[in-house]
């Protein structure tokens, strides 16, 4: 997975404005939880470099830069969770789902609605 490191509040200024032309997917990771790891081996796993041409995904290490954590709560309306996976359309989130609610087949589907 072609992952953009989101790692300051203003790069979700930026993510809302490219949502308006296509869905923006970001993943909130613990580098601390296991359960955190398995989700994003699943998505890697299924993830195909055609994906990649497709999708904007966002990478955030959510220990190391937990102010941006907390600002995306706040900006889209959603409770704080890890991992996490939203999908942003339209400056504001659409989707959101995790744990072992996260799946490739799923996030995909929410990215080409």
């Amino acid at each position: 997975m072609k992952w953009t490191t989101l790692s300051e509040i203003a790069q979700l200024d930026a993510i809302d404005i490219a949502s308006q032309q296509a869905p923006m997917l970001i993943f909130k990771h613990s580098t601390r939880c296991s359960i955190s790891s398995a989700a994003i081996g699943r998505l890697e796993r299924g993830w195909t470099p055609a994906n990649d041409q497709d999708h904007s995904i966002y990478y955030l290490d959510l220990i190391r830069h937990r102010d941006v954590s907390n600002a995306i709560a706040q900006r889209y309306g959603v409770e704080h969770a890890s991992p996490q996976v939203l999908v942003i359309r339209n400056g504001k989130c659409v989707y959101t789902e995790s744990h072992f609610g996260i799946a490739y087949a799923d996030v995909l589907a929410q990215l080409a609605v």
